[in-house]
């Protein structure tokens, strides 16, 4: 008797599948970041930018596997490339969590404060100061806020793109 394949075998598994399930990941992400802004009041900072940039980046090589026929070493290029993007993200948004955790010193555009000799530098600094602090933690659960989400999340499709395209199946 043979045992049934894990999930996770079975997901990866299926030529276009995880292709369309990291595409899918990352448009929900994105979905997930415009919703909390627009309808949620969350303004994101440049930091916050830089990893939605990483989700849509990865949507890119990821699409041809998902929606188009290709040979087993295009969809491993496709995945491999999804995936190192994804990775990518993960390094943004652990830097992003370093900072607002105050482990690190941020980038100065995004987390200097205002410091002016006049009232005519003073305004010349609050018209140039960008609207959020990329050192300050604007939401979190369990301690852990949306820059430390965006890094589990975008580790584990990372994962999941280089399990995805070293499993069997994909080299259908």
């Amino acid at each position: 008797m043979t045992t049934p394949p894990s999930l996770l075998a079975r997901l990866t598994g299926a030529p276009r599948l995880p292709s369309v399930l990291l595409v899918l990941a990352a448009l929900t992400a994105l979905g997930t970041a415009f919703a909390s802004q627009y309808w949620g009041g969350l303004n994101p900072c440049e930091m916050c930018w830089w990893q939605r940039y990483a989700y849509m980046t990865a949507v890119v090589p990821l699409l041809p596997s998902a929606f188009l026929r290709l040979t087993a070493v295009q969809r491993r290029v496709s995945l491999l490339l999804g995936g190192l993007v994804f990775l990518v993200g993960t390094g943004i948004s652990l830097f992003h969590a370093g900072v607002e955790q105050k482990w690190w010193e941020g980038f100065t555009a995004c987390t200097a404060p205002i410091s002016a000799g006049g009232l005519d530098d003073l305004r010349a600094a609050i018209l140039a100061a960008p609207v959020v602090r990329c050192d300050e933690i604007p939401w979190s659960l369990f301690g852990i806020s949306i820059a430390g989400f965006s890094a589990i999340a975008s580790l584990m499709l990372a994962l999941f793109a280089v399990k995805a395209a070293f499993s069997t199946e994909t080299a259908r």
